[in-house]
């Protein structure tokens, strides 16, 4: 069985800064990895290079068996179209630290959006979808809401609703309650937990660390480009090995 992610060697550049320094990682099917690391360590663009937000600058990353971005023959990689990027892209589902909902659409309609305009499924089909995926993240009374009317934590419970509607085979969670009230976390949290109890492949930047250490299969820190250490969660949180995951853990712990 392929991974769902496979990165080898994966080296990205902005400028003369180098953000990834060579990126070896696997995730496999249904498996809950979590990404921690201080500010700048590069987690977030190495989540934005999995579904090719991000070009890379060396390297391979596939998702599922498939090259993200390129495709080889022989010994050459040749880039994708824009549209192929595209609608290789439609198979990830992404979750941001901001909502970037449309505000002049009800919850309904931005979860209906993508699946309507994208994939131009029927909107019947896709509202009864788009109502139920509402429901699975405890907003079915808030459908008809828009996004001013809803706190930052339910925004981003509409936001996992909506990439839910694509139906992705993988999940990008990029410190998705790092902008909410410490009172609204949990009811995010709650919502992923679900997702993953269900068998969603996810990759979570995170700095959650009950979390990181309940709902994750794997837990990898991150530090100036590199994977630092990577294991099972409760072993890197509480025996680190490295001597900078002891360090940064001893501070947000």
């Amino acid at each position: 069985m392929n991974p769902m992610v496979k990165a080898e060697g994966v080296h990205k550049n902005f400028g003369r800064l180098e953000v990834l320094k060579g990126i070896d990682l696997e995730v496999q099917p249904g498996e809950v990895m979590c990404v921690i690391g201080p500010s700048g360590s590069g987690k977030s663009t190495f989540l934005r290079c999995i579904n090719h937000l991000e070009k890379i600058d060396a390297g391979r990353l596939w998702v599922d068996g498939e090259l993200v971005g390129y495709r080889q023959k022989g010994d050459k990689l040749y880039e994708l179209r824009d549209h192929e990027v595209a609608r290789k892209r439609r198979e990830i589902g992404m979750v941001f630290q901001r909502f970037n909902l449309f505000p002049h659409m009800t919850a309904v309609e931005n979860v209906m959006e993508a699946p309507v305009q994208v994939k131009r499924e029927s909107r019947a089909e896709v509202r009864e979808r788009a109502l139920a995926l509402l429901d699975q993240v405890g907003l079915a009374d808030k459908a008809n809401a828009y996004p001013n009317q809803l706190s930052g934590g339910q925004q981003q419970r509409v936001a996992i609703a909506r990439a839910l509607a694509m139906r992705p085979k993988l999940m990008l969670f990029d410190e998705p309650t790092s902008a909410l009230d410490p009172e609204l976390v949990g009811d995010v949290l709650a919502v992923m937990r679900k997702l993953a109890e269900d068998g969603m492949t996810m990759v979570v930047v995170t700095h959650e660390m009950g979390f990181a250490r309940e709902v994750g299969d794997s837990l990898v820190f991150m530090d100036g480009g590199v994977v630092v250490e990577k294991g099972h969660p409760r072993d890197v949180i509480t025996s680190p090995r490295h001597e900078r995951t002891q360090s940064f853990l001893a501070k947000v712990l």
